[in-house]
């Protein structure tokens, strides 16, 4: 249940957008930069945004796409061999991404 200051903080953001208080905010009508790094620490960020800037990406981005990209598959599969195949290359993308996270690269 919602507390009273929650209550009368969206009562009041709803009363300012009704206003039309929030219309000429820098950004407005443009879509959110969401950090996607939230748990990594500032300067690993900063090396990360340089490394995008300068056209590459570090290695666990890949492995994510690529987790990503086959947990679709094997959702779309029945049980068989091609399924435990991937299963199994699945597996071994996420020991490393693991391994990578641990060892701080």
């Amino acid at each position: 249940m919602p507390s009273i200051y929650d209550i009368l903080a969206e009562q009041r953001i709803a009363d300012a957008l009704r206003r039309g208080e929030f219309d000429n905010l820098p950004g407005a009508g443009k879509p959110l930069v969401l950090d996607d790094e939230l748990f990594v620490s500032p300067e690993q960020r900063m090396a990360n945004k340089v490394l995008r800037n300068a056209g590459f990406s570090p290695p666990e981005v890949g492995l994510r796409k690529e987790i990503a990209k086959l947990r679709a598959e094997i959702g779309g599969l029945e049980d068989g061999e091609r399924r435990s195949a991937l299963r199994r290359r699945l597996a071994m993308l996420i020991v490393q991404l693991g391994e990578i996270a641990r060892s701080g690269h």
